[in-house]
């Protein structure tokens, strides 16, 4: 069964707004780009999809956008090329190597798991959620900032029930950032 980690920006009240003051530095988008290259398939959400596609989507002119740094572009290219699977119920159609997921979505999840490969990354707020209620997360993935936001919307913010987690790596960047893995606990009887 391939893995299900979900990894996102974080700041140290725990908010994971892309606006809270979290931007991206050289060593940051060196970073996930080798996590999400490590990844078969990417997980979204309707809203991280379009704000993902908007900001990583390949111009139809083949030429990256002149605000893009060079060192944005490896970031830019895995995730342009990677298989997408977009959950929504309000979508009708997706594209940009995308695939739509609607109706039982603890069924859809599973099946995905069942299939051959190396694992599959989901960002974003809302879907972590409902996949973390569902006990579908395999990995969690923090990249925790030195910024205190004082509002948005924050990690997991409603789950259910508590899910205790073992760290399996830690990283400091020299930005002050740390990223953070773990897995859930397993239960000792």
């Amino acid at each position: 069964m391939r893995p299900l980690r979900y990894s996102i920006n974080v700041t140290l009240d725990a908010c994971c707004h892309h606006e809270a003051g979290l931007p991206p530095d050289e060593e940051s988008m060196q970073y996930w780009t080798a996590q999400l290259a490590e990844a078969d398939a990417l997980l979204f959400g309707r809203v991280t999809y379009e704000m993902m596609q908007s900001a990583w989507r390949r111009p139809a002119a083949g030429t990256w956008p002149e605000w893009m740094t060079g060192w944005q572009i490896p970031f830019a290219e895995t995730i342009d090329r990677a298989k997408k699977y977009v959950v929504s119920r309000t979508l009708t159609n997706v594209d940009w190597n995308a695939e739509l997921l609607q109706g039982d979505l603890e069924r859809a999840i599973t099946q995905l798991k069942q299939q051959p490969g190396e694992g599959m990354w989901v960002g974003g707020v809302t879907l972590p959620l409902g996949l973390a209620d569902l006990g579908l997360i395999d990995e969690y993935e923090f990249l925790v900032h030195p910024v205190v936001a004082g509002h948005g919307p924050t990690l997991l913010a409603g789950l259910r029930e508590r899910v205790p987690l073992d760290l399996v790596h830690r990283r400091e960047l020299r930005s002050g950032a740390v990223a953070l893995r773990y897995r859930p606990a397993q239960a000792t009887s």
